[in-house]
């Protein structure tokens, strides 16, 4: 029997929620108000070109956004019960105690699957139909199947809209793919009473429409918007978005003669190893960047000054500020102010784990050694965060990245990840520090926008996919990833590297690059790293010591390491875990859902 999909098409009644004017902002304007509430039709929602930029006004609000926000738009809910994605990478650790926090509850006591108690409902990473890229879907469509009724929009304006909302909609199936693997796809508008029957799409299907509507939407857009159309989406961010998706569907687990799961099926892979996946992305990336050698317009944030304070300047600027120019896509979402700054009053109830600290290098490039003696650090030749003067003794990235012993957290005092501090909560050791920032100062007045795709990512991605089908890095490749070391006056990889050596160069740099823009997770799982999702996982015990107050400004610190929890996936590991669980609820409603491997 063929059932009504109730959670995809929630919103299909009307276009009916009132939203905040804080909601969605382009550039630093209002690009209109939300639908009303009060019985709009589509005959007035397309009477006027004002009109009609709610109903895209409202699918752009549905986008994918990384932070806790307390705004679920009617049906969503923030992941992981207010907390992030890399809490559940070998980055970042969360030690939250509240009934509500899926990494410690769902992730690292492996009781996540596919039925889970009501209480866990929505603490999920992902949980398919009851996040909101259907409504944006839903939303998109109405205004591509309704703009030729706008009687005062261009057909240029109509023709470039019309492109937004097809990328809305491919970012909307990018997020289910990297998620669920292949999903349903709607191609319509669906209507409130229409009975329906929609089957999952393969992954190679789901792969293949996403690419057409980036190819369809690219010719019409901006190659980049600047002023109070920053924010729409633009050419440069097709063709970045369009080498995500191809180098996702090149990766080892979904292109392999070798399944990921002994379930894997058409649903989830390919089901065979294909060169040619490795080139179709890298023609993706020679397209973006002769694009941008013709249209110029983005490039890498510089530093004002050759100085660690200037590299710290230029990347925080790089992925927090609007309108730079290395920002491809950005999403914005009204949020609950106290639940953002909840949560990062809260960030010492989970932090980077010492693992990931470990991965940025000394001030100079070389690497931070493994073996660093932090019972001693005194019999060491450089301290491991700063030195007797104060100076930083690790890349600029580190300390825009982690809060670290020593370090200023955001109310002027020092970070409190130092057992003796008065404000010390049992933790990791270390503290968030991305989207955080130094002090509440720096970011009073700034809406955080959501850094969903940034050009380093595609420098990167171009170079990985040239390495993979070429059998190893060329001069084209070296240049990607040492452009993105320079920006923070890191040196150059070493030349003459492996493919396999370059490789986890590149992974690396894009851990130290994207930590806290959800990038990790997704580059474990399309690269099977196992060892990754196994390790045991450290955190860092620091001490105050020195001063006239130690528990308010120590001079030094003394440091114990210690182990984190361990994680069921770390002694019985399954590699289920690539893809999340499709809902028992979903898979009942017998519209064609087949559950993953696994779950």
């Amino acid at each position: 029997m063929k059932h009504h999909i109730t959670t995809i098409i929630a919103f299909a009644a009307a276009l009916l929620l009132q939203v905040s004017c804080y909601d969605l902002r382009f550039g630093d304007a209002f690009l209109g108000e939300h639908p009303e509430s009060s019985g709009a039709t589509l005959d007035t929602l397309f009477s006027s070109a004002a009109n009609a930029d709610r109903v895209l006004t409202k699918a752009y609000s549905y986008l994918p956004y990384g932070l806790p926000t307390g705004k679920d738009n009617g049906h969503a809910y923030d992941k992981l019960g207010v907390n992030i994605l890399e809490s559940i990478t070998d980055l970042n650790n969360s030690r939250r105690e509240n009934v509500s926090d899926g990494p410690r509850n769902l992730y690292y006591s492996g009781a996540y699957g596919s039925n889970i108690a009501s209480d866990s409902r929505g603490c999920e990473a992902y949980r398919f139909g009851e996040e909101n890229e259907y409504s944006a879907i839903r939303y998109a469509w109405i205004y591509i199947e309704n703009a030729d009724r706008v009687p005062d929009l261009s057909s240029v304006d109509r023709q470039r809209k019309v492109a937004e909302a097809k990328m809305v909609i491919a970012i909307a199936y990018s997020e289910m793919l990297r998620y669920m693997g292949g999903v349903p796809l709607l191609k319509h508008s669906v209507e409130e009473n229409e009975e329906m029957y929609f089957p999952r799409a393969t992954f190679a299907e789901t792969v293949d429409y996403i690419v057409q509507l980036l190819d369809e939407a690219a010719p019409y857009l901006n190659w980049k918007n600047d002023g109070t159309e920053n924010g729409r989406m633009t050419k440069a961010g097709a063709l970045g978005l369009k080498l995500r998706i191809l180098l996702w569907a090149a990766s080892p687990t979904f292109n392999s003669d070798t399944p990921w799961h002994p379930q894997a099926d058409a649903y989830t892979c390919y089901g065979n190893y294909d060169r040619e996946r490795w080139k179709r992305a890298m023609d993706a990336g020679e397209e973006f960047f002769d694009e941008l050698d013709a249209n110029g317009g983005y490039r890498l944030t510089q530093a004002e000054s050759q100085t660690h304070a200037g590299y710290r300047a230029a990347f925080r600027s790089a992925y927090y500020d609007r309108g730079g120019t290395e920002i491809l896509i950005t999403t914005r979402r009204g949020y609950n102010v106290d639940i953002l700054d909840g949560f990062m009053s809260q960030a010492n109830q989970s932090g980077p784990t010492l693992n990931y600290v470990n991965m940025f290098a000394w001030a100079d490039g070389t690497g931070f050694p493994e073996d660093y003696d932090w019972e001693h650090p005194g019999n060491e030749t450089r301290q491991p965060f700063f030195d007797a003067s104060g100076n930083p003794t690790r890349e600029p990235r580190l300390y825009e990245t982690v809060a670290v012993p020593g370090d200023t957290w955001k109310d002027g005092s020092k970070a409190p990840v130092f057992t003796n501090s008065q404000k010390y909560v049992a933790g990791v050791g270390f503290l968030q520090k991305k989207f955080i920032l130094d002090t509440d100062s720096d970011r009073a007045g700034k809406p955080v926008q959501w850094p969903y795709l940034r050009l380093p990512e595609v420098m990167l991605s171009y170079a990985e996919a040239i390495n993979e089908y070429n059998g190893g890095p060329d001069d084209i490749a070296y240049k990607q990833i040492n452009d993105v070391r320079a920006r923070v006056g890191m040196p150059a990889v070493p030349s003459g590297l492996s493919q396999t050596e370059f490789r986890e160069a590149l992974i690396k740099e894009r851990a130290l690059e994207f930590g806290y823009e959800e990038v990790r997770w997704f580059d474990l799982v399309r690269w099977g790293r196992k060892d990754d999702f196994t390790k045991k996982l450290y955190g860092l015990q620091s001490t105050g010591t020195g001063g006239s107050n130690p528990a308010t400004n120590p001079e030094s610190f003394t440091f114990s390491v210690t182990e984190l929890q361990t994680r069921n996936w770390a002694t019985s590991w399954d590699t289920k875990w690539y893809l999340a669980a499709f809902p028992q609820t979903e898979v009942n409603k017998d519209y064609g859902i087949v559950q993953n491997p696994g779950w």
